[in-house]
């Protein structure tokens, strides 16, 4: 993927290409350790062989000393052959494991131990071609042999005391190696997994917004990864949905206007047929009209310009609600205020109704004529659509997370079929055929949303329809308004 160059790389490469790079830089660090305790492992196993090959060594060294001792003691002639035969073989010993020791203990003191080993056998021969007994050459005899053990002890406690500095270095380099490691490789595991978790998250956030029907993009710089591709096709989804939910709004307002118009003209169209049919008999038969008809004619006139404005009002109220006068209000309250408004249409219907108003309802922040108006409509509406009588149930409790207030009210109607429900809040879409406007219930949805509120319609034909509305708590609003301010 080409990019431009930048001093922080890493942050440009792909995720695969990350998690790849901090295993090789992990496996990288466990070969390193590795080697070095390889080398040390190696260097170890050299001295160890030098030990071995100074233990031999060593023994010859303390035969000879033996041999040495029994020529003083019993000028026995056969010792002296003895410790010759026993430096010839040390000799043929050091040739053969000479890279060995080498390795152990270095060429100077290797040349170092065939000198003392070439002293010695240098007084041996002179005693040996020597016949009498001579003092000063015994003196040497002896400290020859003292010299070549006491370097040959030397030297092997040395490499004794170096494997153990080795073994001990080594655990202590291992160690500390390996919390290195185990740090390091949480640190290159923790960036690289935070690298890939805040593009998953910037995803996650992007996907719950747009299920929220919020088709926002994700803002900054976009890695050049998997994720960045992932993210560039997320951006153009949710500016696809966004086109396509305005061009979708735009034809719903079209429609809506379509309908607005069509129920406008067919709501007008009889009261102006009804004035324009008044008006042309008024003026044909004036003269021949007593004044009790004129007087009816011109109420019937009035009547029928009362019911338009009763339209346009209504019309009004839906397109442009009013500004309310919101306070803290008891909804029980709003609700038995309500009842007495239409008390006589329960009781005339012969329509019984059961109140469960829960004391413990939280309390709202409404313009509580507004919601008496909403819930008036309803109940109006569930009269109607129980023309032979049956009960209304009303009901208060507080919602699931107590921060809200929810009413439901129930008839046991003739109820609504499935497939006008999606249309049951529309502008002049009514069930009453004409004894219907077809504005109450858009009235009714129109102040609920003003309130930022909800209400929802379920209905199941021969059995009822249950309206629910649910407003938000008094405390809610309150705490909302204080976190905005």
């Amino acid at each position: 993927m080409p990019c431009r160059l930048r001093g922080d790389t890493i942050f440009l490469m792909k995720t695969e290409n990350r998690i790849t790079l901090s295993n090789i830089f992990n496996i990288g660090l466990i070969v390193l350790v590795g080697l070095f305790a390889l080398q040390n492992l190696n260097l170890m196993l050299t001295k160890l062989r030098f030990v071995e090959i100074a233990d031999d060594l060593n023994a010859s060294f303390l035969e000879m000393r033996l041999s040495e001792k029994n020529y003083f003691l019993y000028h026995d002639g056969m010792a002296l052959t003895e410790i010759t035969d026993k430096i010839d073989t040390t000799i043929l010993a050091i040739d053969h494991a000479h890279k060995d020791i080498v390795n152990a203990i270095g060429e100077n003191n290797l040349q170092a131990l065939r000198t003392y080993l070439k002293n010695y056998a240098e007084v041996v021969d002179e005693i040996r071609k020597n016949t009498g007994a001579d003092a000063e050459l015994e003196a040497k005899f002896r400290t020859e042999g003292k010299k070549l053990r006491e370097f040959s002890n030397t030297i092997t406690k040395l490499e004794r005391a170096g494997v153990n500095l080795i073994i001990s270095n080594s655990k202590n380099i291992l160690f500390v190696s390996f919390g290195v490691i185990v740090v390091t490789a949480v640190m290159v595991s923790h960036f690289v997994s935070q690298r890939i978790v805040r593009s998953l998250r910037k995803i996650e956030n992007l996907a719950k917004t747009i299920s929220q029907g919020n088709f926002s993009t994700i803002d900054g710089e976009i890695p050049p990864d998997e994720f960045g591709s992932l993210m560039t096709a997320i951006n153009a989804m949710s500016q696809e949905l966004r086109n396509r939910e305005e061009e979708l709004i735009q034809s719903k307002k079209l429609a809506s206007l379509g309908i607005l118009t069509a129920g406008v003209a067919h709501e007008l169209t009889n009261p102006l047929n009804n004035i324009s049919m008044i008006a042309q008999n008024f003026a044909e038969y004036h003269d021949i009209l007593s004044e009790d008809i004129k007087r009816d004619l011109m109420n019937q006139v009035d009547g029928e310009a009362k019911r338009i404005g009763d339209i346009v009002r209504n019309l009004l109220d839906f397109s442009k609600p009013k500004e309310g006068n919101f306070m803290e209000t008891d909804i029980n309250e709003t609700i038995k205020k309500a009842l007495p408004l239409v008390q006589n249409m329960l009781d005339i219907s012969n329509i019984d109704l059961k109140l469960s108003l829960q004391p413990e309802t939280a309390r709202v922040f409404v313009d509580e004529h507004q919601i008496q108006q909403v819930f008036v409509n309803l109940i109006v509406n569930a009269v109607q659509a129980m023309s032979s009588g049956g009960t209304l149930y009303i009901s208060s409790c507080a919602g699931e997370k107590n921060d809200t207030a929810k009413v439901e009210i129930r008839d046991t109607g003739k109820g609504i079929p499935a497939e006008y429900l999606p249309h049951i809040f529309d502008p002049f879409f009514s069930t009453k055929g004409v004894s219907g406007t077809g504005l109450g219930l858009s009235v009714s949805y129109g102040i609920i949303k003003n309130h930022q509120g909800t209400i929802k319609v379920g209905s199941e034909v021969g059995v009822g329809t249950t309206f629910t509305i649910e407003l938000p708590a008094y405390k809610r609003v309150m705490a909302e308004s204080a976190a905005g301010a």
